[in-house]
């Protein structure tokens, strides 16, 4: 298929609309992103659409009209919020959802029984939507899972060849696709961020909730009710990394990297190859910015990136919204003490993986030799110890670990008590000796509930027999009474369960597993 390259001229645009009109494919400007057009009423043009775009078919539409009193045929009530949030953005980059007539097919709503609709605030567009004579479904004229271009450039590179016309028109002005708010729920809800915040919205119809899916993902069996809900959206090919960190946590941390590129504002003091999108305090040149920056990451071959974390409020929840699509849902958080959680039944082999993480550059912190200082030392804590358990338990101003876990491992109850005075007290002390890409080596993470305060968790297991071998090996103890702690611990399935990786030492190749997670993580 030849595609026609057209201006904004009357004459394109007049060409433009008999073409959509006709059935074909046309791609626009908006003050958002570049749109993908068809007749909205005609379930073949919009399954070209999809076929266009390599786009799923459960993933719906937005259909575009020119004038507010279009939308009334294509829902079955324009309610007194859609009609004050109508009288007071459109046009604009908002979308509403409404419950939808039966004039609108399954196949623009992605089988939904509701219908999104807007008024584009871009004037090219609505006069390309007058001249088709019909309502428009346009997503974002792009390959499925790419980038959405602000640039005509950028449609020409995904569409030639596929559509019948691309309109040439100006650089997007906002940069983001337009908010969506459903109102065919009992409280409205924004399924997707953008320009028109949550704050503009409320000031006008009240109370609006914030989909969980906006900036947590969706759940496995939840469905799409608005574009861009996807798990994964506007991916460059380059695997995207968000780093949450300050500005010198972020500049610290990008700076001590190689072969990677930075995604970062334009006043962050970074040294390896970036791109940036917009100013740090400036959410709209973020918003503007972001897409393209994404594009050129791309052309300059990136493979890696690290990107600066925007704000989640305002507009920038509609980066912070795009970005995190475009990362998978990938963070690195080093505003938490640890970076890694590193955990494990006894006998497991957590010594061998913190000696490789120490080759490697890592801090490791250990917490059971932050327990035997406590409990080797004239601790404050071993007054309390002693007041609760019987002052047997001292000698020599020292614990007698012994003697306490005569006390406390057969009583349920009063070892849950000690856990709940010692633990706290060893995670605070594990994190003042935190610095970045802190390692937190914890037998007890999960009992100590310390996993929240860890980028990553990582479970290091091992066949139960084999840990008993290692246990009688290391302390000199009977194989019954080294499967008495193994049985005391949490189950296997309980650490697996709650671990982002897991590492199985049995004897085979350790350093490749922990080089595979950390050039996932990393």
């Amino acid at each position: 298929m030849e595609t026609k390259i057209l201006s904004t001229s009357e004459y394109d645009i007049a060409l433009a609309g008999k073409i959509i009109a006709e059935g074909g494919l046309v791609a626009f400007p908006t003050e958002t992103v570049y749109g993908l057009g068809a007749d909205a009423l005609n379930d073949e043009a919009v399954k070209s659409i999809y076929v266009a775009k390599g786009r799923p078919s459960d993933n719906p539409l937005i259909v575009h009209i020119a004038e507010k009193d279009d939308i009334k045929p294509l829902v079955k009530e324009v309610t007194p919020k859609a009609q004050a949030l109508i009288d007071k953005f459109f046009p604009a980059p908002l979308t509403i959802i409404l419950p939808k007539s039966e004039k609108v097919g399954n196949v623009v709503s992605g089988g939904l029984d509701t219908v999104a609709v807007r008024i584009p605030e871009n004037e090219t567009a609505r006069e390309l939507i007058k001249a088709s004579g019909c309502p428009v479904a346009a997503p974002s004229a792009n390959t499925s899972g790419l980038p959405s271009p602000t640039k005509a450039k950028y449609v020409i590179d995904d569409m030639s060849g596929k559509i019948d016309a691309i309109i040439d028109g100006d650089d997007c002005e906002f940069g983001v696709e337009s908010t969506v708010i459903t109102l065919a729920t009992e409280t409205p809800t924004i399924l997707r961020p953008g320009a028109v915040t949550k704050e503009m919205i409320e000031a006008v119809i009240g109370k609006v909730e914030v989909a969980k899916a906006v900036l947590e993902g969706m759940q496995n069996d939840e469905i799409a009710a608005s574009p861009g809900m996807k798990y994964k959206h506007y991916a460059p090919k380059a695997r995207v990394f968000i780093v949450n960190a300050d500005k010198e946590g972020y500049e610290e941390f990008v700076n001590s990297k190689q072969d990677c590129f930075a995604l970062c504002f334009e006043d962050d003091n970074v040294i390896i190859p970036k791109v940036t999108f917009g100013k740090e305090n400036d959410d709209l040149s973020q918003a503007k910015e972001l897409f393209d920056a994404l594009r050129q990451l791309d052309e300059m071959g990136a493979k890696k990136v690290y990107a600066r974390i925007p704000n989640t409020t305002g507009v920038g929840m509609a980066v912070y919204n795009r970005l995190i699509r475009a990362a998978a849902f990938s963070i690195i958080d080093l505003t938490k003490p640890f970076f890694i959680g590193l955990t494990g039944p006894s006998g497991a082999g957590k010594g061998y993986v913190c000696k490789y993480l120490t080759e490697l550059g890592f801090n490791i912190i250990n917490s059971d030799n932050i327990v035997k200082n406590i409990y080797e030392s004239n601790s404050p804590l071993l007054d309390k110890l002693a007041d609760i358990f019987g002052n047997d338990i001292i000698k020599d101003n020292k614990l007698d670990r012994k003697r306490l876990g005569e006390i406390v491992f057969n009583d349920s109850k009063r070892l849950e008590l000690l856990n709940s005075i010692v633990h706290p007290e060893v995670i605070a002390q594990c994190e003042q000796l935190a610095k970045p890409l802190s390692v937190l080596d914890a037998p007890q993470l999960f009992e100590a509930k310390a996993q929240n305060k860890c980028n990553v968790i990582i479970t290091v297991m091992a066949d139960k027999e084999l840990r008993a071998k290692r246990i009688k090996e290391r302390d000199g103890i009977s194989n019954e009474k080294a499967m008495e702690r193994i049985n005391a611990q949490l189950n296997e399935e309980y650490y697996i369960n709650n671990a982002d990786y897991v590492i199985y030492n049995n004897g085979g190749d350790i350093k490749t597993q922990i080089d595979n997670i950390l050039e996932d993580i990393l």
